[in-house]
């Protein structure tokens, strides 16, 4: 059995417990995960075949995340990334038990994942389009930054891109 070194901490895969998913074991004192492979196959049992639970082009699941142009030319790079980060992860938390949630977070499709990045002018559009979004039933989150109560970006849940895209079609891909 071989042995692992992680951060100074060496330990032998056997002291390694299985986890639910494939190719995945977990050691009893790690806060994290191991993937392994099975390197001698290309067809081993932990490849995940593309045709699984992937919808067709037309209809593949995707969040969309839309950022306000006008912090993106004032504010840090990384904070504004950041702004994305915060609503794109509660949008998928707030709706974890939703089927199109699960099946954009599930193991065969977390590898894969489809996001759209948009840009709006400013306040007065993310706003408007937050409001847009809810008059059309479409779950999302508009992440206002706290203390200064500013609104900065949202996302929406995963959703099938003909299902949600309509909402989007004449914003900018954020470049």
């Amino acid at each position: 059995m071989a042995a692992l070194s992680l951060c100074g901490f060496t330990t032998s895969l056997r002291s390694f417990r299985p986890s639910p998913f494939p190719g995945t074991r977990v050691h009893p004192s790690l806060p994290f995960s191991i993937t392994t492979r099975n390197l001698s196959s290309p067809m081993s049992s932990d490849t995940v075949s593309a045709e699984t639970n992937t919808p067709s082009n037309d209809d593949v699941l995707v969040q969309y995340v839309v950022l306000r142009r006008d912090l993106i030319d004032t504010w840090p790079l990384g904070s504004v990334v950041t702004q994305g980060c915060h609503a794109s992860v509660t949008a998928i938390w707030s709706h974890k038990d939703d089927a199109h949630t699960l099946q954009y977070c599930s193991p065969q499709n977390i590898d894969s994942m489809h996001k759209v990045t948009l840009e709006v002018k400013g306040e007065t559009q993310i706003l408007n389009l937050a409001e847009k979004l809810s008059a059309g039933g479409i779950d999302h989150k508009l992440w206002i930054e706290q203390p200064e109560n500013i609104p900065t970006c949202l996302a929406t849940k995963p959703y099938p891109k003909t299902v949600v895209s309509s909402f989007f079609k004449k914003l900018k891909l954020c470049k």
